[in-house]
């Protein structure tokens, strides 16, 4: 990211990981994965290994979808049987089956914020929830979520 003044891509990521954007989703796709990621780095932010964006609901979901081939939803539905991190950042985590093998890296992430409910407990009493759901190298699918805080 730049030292300047933060692009719109930027400043929708910050917003996004604060729980500040509970329409829009993120989405991180890894440059293996993805035909052009420097045509996507100009929706989003390009990383070291891939791209980030931040995007309103409807589209974001169709992005990934594209770009993935897998309905998000569904995704998010075979994710969510299997505990693993996310880091905060959505670009990585710990696969919960690589041991110590190198070949376990993040190839897409799908991720949402969930707006705060005090009257429930767990997570959403404390604050707004950021879901992650991710997709492993070697074929797993993992979720994680935690308060959003983090810039």
């Amino acid at each position: 990211m730049s030292d300047d003044a933060p692009t719109d891509a930027e400043a929708r990521y910050a917003a996004f990981r604060r729980g500040e954007r509970t329409d829009d989703v993120c989405i991180y796709l890894h440059e293996e994965g993805v035909g052009n990621v420097d045509a996507l780095s100009e929706l989003g932010l390009r990383t070291d290994d891939g791209v980030v964006l931040v995007l309103p609901g409807e589209e974001g979901r169709a992005a990934f979808q594209r770009a993935t081939s897998l309905d998000p939803m569904d995704f998010a539905g075979m994710a969510m049987d299997t505990a693993g991190r996310v880091d905060e950042d959505f670009t990585s985590g710990e696969c919960p089956e690589a041991g110590d093998a190198a070949d376990h890296y993040v190839k897409f992430v799908f991720a949402f914020a969930e707006e705060h409910h005090p009257e429930m407990e767990g997570l959403y009493a404390e604050g707004d929830v950021i879901h992650a759901y991710a997709a492993c190298a070697c074929g797993t699918t993992y979720s994680d979520k935690w308060v959003a805080g983090g810039d």
